[in-house]
């Protein structure tokens, strides 16, 4: 899908917890759910368009913004700002990862949930802004089993992956700032310490990183540092 935005003025980006919100001049938005493999491109029009670009928004400034997304999961909507209620699940959002928000808070918006923590952590309704590759790294810095259930977790593991949370991705933040520039679209992976790393060494303990494959979502963790069963239905 192409839509042509010449002539208006492209205001901003902002996430709110896994959407991606582009602020166009008047009062419309497009609210791009990007699921596991979307993202933004900003380019100019005379560079390569990449087989899986959806949407390509022509900018005032002459360049483009293309939303490219190899699996084609991610959805986008195009609503007025009063319309923001209508787009599934953006305003159920829990607060940004990067928000000041107590531990209290953290408990108090996990109550509901009862599944597994890394699938809660991922959902965005607790801590919003957590994908799946970061949250294998918060919770191997959290030292839990990533299929462990909620309530099987004392308060000091929820402690951690609270504390954990915010540290690994101000800690990824810098990183990602210099290597990426302008291309935003790129995905910076090999920094991780263990997302996507299965048989490699663990980082803290030397013990083999193990991998899963499910639902097309890889989950990588350490069986020493994260002790734990697999959990099966």
């Amino acid at each position: 899908m192409t839509s042509d935005a010449a002539g208006r003025s492209f205001l901003a980006i902002q996430r709110r917890g896994k959407f991606i919100m582009l602020h166009i001049s008047g009062d419309r938005l497009l609210a791009i759910n990007p699921k596991l493999t979307g993202a933004i491109q900003y380019s100019l029009p005379r560079d390569r368009v990449f087989r899986r670009t959806c949407v390509i928004l022509s900018l005032s400034n002459g360049h483009q913004m293309r939303y490219i997304d190899d699996r084609q999961m991610g959805q986008v909507y195009y609503v007025q700002e009063c319309q923001q209620d209508r787009v599934p699940g953006l305003t159920e959002q829990g607060p940004d990862v990067l928000d000041n928000f107590s531990f209290e808070e953290f408990q108090e918006r996990l109550r509901p949930f009862h599944g597994e923590i890394k699938g809660i952590i991922t959902r965005g309704r607790v801590i919003s802004g957590i994908g799946n590759a970061y949250s294998d790294e918060l919770l191997f810095a959290a030292m839990v089993y990533p299929f462990r259930r909620k309530k099987e977790l004392a308060t000091e593991e929820l402690r951690r992956i609270y504390t954990c949370s915010r540290e690994v991705v101000e800690a990824a933040i810098p990183v990602l700032k210099e290597r990426m520039g302008e291309n935003i679209h790129t995905k910076i992976r090999d920094f991780l310490k263990v997302h996507n790393k299965g048989g490699q060494p663990c980082p803290r303990c030397g013990h083999t990183l193990s991998q899963l494959t499910a639902n097309r979502r890889i989950t990588s963790y350490c069986r020493k540092c994260q002790p734990g069963m697999l959990i099966r239905n």
